[in-house]
């Protein structure tokens, strides 16, 4: 019986640290917790969940933490929408401030037959890659590469390349604006979903070699400008664009655009003999 005393000894030894180890932990604990807001969680769990950090915080539990100590508003989940926005702000006991819903979408209609290609390129499926090559396959170097960089990082799948071009599903598009980041070439831009009247074109080149780059590449002509009603639109360095504050979506510089670069975003097909007709005689003209 006394060769087994010391395996006994021992047995005792290890179960009485365990229990001194247990008793300790536990008063760290109570001593040292650090006591979680409720709201926290709440937050937490009314938000999106996606983490795509659309709201300038580190995540969901980033942006909850940020909310409940007064740093972040409560209509900052952009995938969430206005229902997150006001499941937050009631939480808060505060009030939901009314937030425009944005949209993704892609300002360029390079597709395989609009834009000039100049080298077939073989190398890594990635825009940014292709682009850094020779200023990538296309001869416009400011529109779509057309490799899916943006379709592999939206969380949504609201992406497809169709045709050579970036496509936004603007129903499945919850405005995270992570596509927007991805872009090199930047030709993703959020946008207010009731501004139907988008320039779909990013082309800085002038006259005849935007032309030559892309049939539908923004030539900038300035018949735009001077057919706005509300001054919204201003060729700034050689491409069209719409202040969206004032923009009303009236459409009057839809079919004066020769280039068919200015659409209604959801209309594509009310203005196209309009603009087939305008772009016709700038193909005729001698535009430098």
């Amino acid at each position: 019986m006394t060769e087994y005393l010391p395996i006994l000894y021992a047995i005792l030894a290890l179960g009485g640290l365990g229990v001194l180890f247990g008793l300790l932990l536990g008063v760290a604990d109570k001593k040292f917790s650090v006591e979680v807001d409720e709201r926290v969680s709440a937050i937490r769990a009314a938000v999106a969940g996606a983490n795509c950090g659309a709201c300038g915080y580190p995540g969901c539990d980033g942006y909850a933490e940020a909310v409940v100590r007064g740093e972040a508003p409560a209509n900052a989940c952009t995938p969430g929408g206005a229902k997150t926005a006001k499941a937050v702000a009631a939480i808060m006991g505060v009030d939901a401030a009314a937030m425009q819903p944005l949209v993704a979408r892609v300002r360029c209609q390079g597709t395989c037959e609009n834009v000039t290609m100049r080298y077939d390129y073989g190398g890594i499926p990635s825009c940014r890659a292709a682009g850094s090559l020779a200023g990538g396959p296309t001869a416009c170097e400011f529109g779509c590469v057309g490799l899916g960089d943006c379709v592999d990082r939206c969380p949504f799948g609201a992406i497809s390349m169709i045709d050579g071009v970036a496509v936004i599903n603007g129903e499945v598009c919850t405005g995270c604006g992570m596509c927007v980041a991805t872009c090199p070439r930047g030709i993703i831009q959020m946008l207010p979903k009731e501004q139907t009247v988008t320039v779909l074109c990013r082309n800085k080149a002038t006259g005849r070699i935007a032309r030559l780059q892309c049939k539908t590449a923004c030539v900038a002509c300035k018949r735009c400008e001077k057919q706005c009603p509300t001054n919204s639109i201003r060729v700034v360095n050689g491409v069209a664009e719409i202040d969206e504050s004032t923009c009303t979506c009236c459409g009057a510089c839809i079919p004066v655009c020769p280039m068919h670069c200015i659409v209604s975003y959801y209309e594509h097909d009310l203005v196209g003999e309009l603009a087939a007709t305008a772009q016709a005689e700038l193909l005729n003209a001698d535009i430098d």
